[in-house]
């Protein structure tokens, strides 16, 4: 029998007031993470450290954002196993796909947070990005977005200790939402439901609820997505992934104030900054 997976798990703690001094026992949410093994034509690839959710979502966008394939359809069958030690994630991709990937594999083990583990050089680990078409986003579209974003965060509402990744449209509308405790993963997943579902990644822009590190920036662009907003600060390597594929890159995306560190055709929305 497969063993079950859920995205938060019950665990006793005890929880002490300094003031009171006194302790007491409770019952705490917490967010299960689980190695995900993702293996290509019964070879093994990558395990990410990752929240048993969107699994199918996750490998789409991993194998995508990974440069593994190119298209969705590459991706012939995905079949998840629920393992008493992981999760296995099968997929069956296309030969010339395989041979490419044999061509440059490398193995790694992918610990919460972590975009470079198991690069063998460091061309495998910054890799050049995917030019993409910048939209024009307005300072109200973000906004809304990040007036909504926290109350589609069901896991971190009940843990506090996940990512989110959301899809915006033009008008600050959030389309859809995916979380994870590695933001990256987060990432992965919804990429890989905007590439399942044939949605325009140049209508739209995505807000994430960490910092701006240069993996989301490589992976968005290798989505084609074109705006990147994060509530946190972007690295200088993310900036300059961003200046290399003219991404629209936004970050401390806070309240009602925002910086721009790439604006690839919005010259004067620098100048709306407050």
């Amino acid at each position: 029998m497969s063993k079950v997976y859920t995205p938060t798990q019950q665990t006793p703690v005890s929880v002490y007031d300094h003031k009171l001094k006194q302790a007491q026992w409770a019952s705490d949410e917490v967010a299960v993470e689980v190695p995900v093994a993702l293996v290509y034509n019964y070879i093994s690839h990558a395990v990410m450290m990752a929240t048993p959710t969107d699994l199918e979502d996750f490998a789409v966008g991993f194998s995508l954002t990974e440069e593994i394939v190119q298209t969705v359809d590459e991706i012939e069958h995905i079949h998840v196993h629920y393992g008493e030690q992981g999760i296995t994630v099968r997929l069956q991709i296309n030969d010339d796909r395989f041979e490419a990937l044999k061509s440059r594999r490398r193995n790694l083990v992918g610990r919460t947070g972590c975009g470079l583990c198991g690069a063998e050089t460091l061309k495998q680990a910054i890799r050049p990005v995917m030019p993409v078409k910048a939209p024009k986003v307005s300072h109200d579209a973000i906004n809304l977005a990040l007036e909504s974003i926290r109350s589609q965060q069901q896991l971190n509402q009940s843990t506090g200790a996940t990512h989110a990744v959301a899809w915006c449209d033009l008008t600050g509308q959030i389309i859809d939402i995916r979380e994870d405790v590695g933001r990256h993963n987060a990432l992965d997943k919804l990429v890989g439901h905007l590439a399942r579902n044939a949605i325009n990644t140049e209508a739209g822009f995505v807000l994430v609820t960490s910092r701006a590190s240069y993996e989301m920036v490589q992976k968005s662009c290798f989505a084609g997505i074109g705006c990147l907003v994060a509530i946190s600060a972007p690295t200088s390597l993310a900036i300059e992934l961003a200046q290399q594929a003219g991404l629209l890159l936004i970050g401390f995306a806070r309240g009602y104030k925002q910086v721009i560190y790439n604006t690839p055709h919005q010259p004067g929305l620098l100048d709306r900054v407050i």
